[in-house]
């Protein structure tokens, strides 16, 4: 559907159209917003990388956006990868904090 028509020689952006835009844009602002909340939030509480943390949220977001309700499901995959991130950065340190023989065991 051609969102733009002329009308006496003007270009018209229907309504619709413009609804759509401003709410992806609130949507895109709120997901950014939810990003940043989450990165200060448990950068502290699981004590991980910060370049971790973001590839962390950034995959929940991609996958979050591939769904139909991109912002319904983001918080719970974000919450999800990064904990998963914080298991595997415990398990990093508990493997150089040893003395090497742990590192075979998985």
């Amino acid at each position: 559907m051609n969102a733009n028509r002329e009308v006496e020689g003007r270009k018209v952006t229907s309504n619709f159209a413009a609804a759509c835009v401003e709410q992806c844009r609130a949507l895109t602002a709120a997901i950014a917003q939810a990003k940043e909340k989450l990165v200060a939030e448990f950068k502290e509480a699981f004590e991980i990388h910060e370049r971790l943390l973001h590839l962390a949220v950034n995959e929940a977001e991609a996958l979050a956006w591939e769904t139909d309700y991109p912002h319904l499901v983001f918080p719970t995959l974000a919450l999800e990868k990064v904990r998963v991130a914080a298991n595997w950065r415990a398990r990093q340190e508990l493997l150089l904090q040893g003395d090497g023989s742990l590192a075979f065991a998985a």
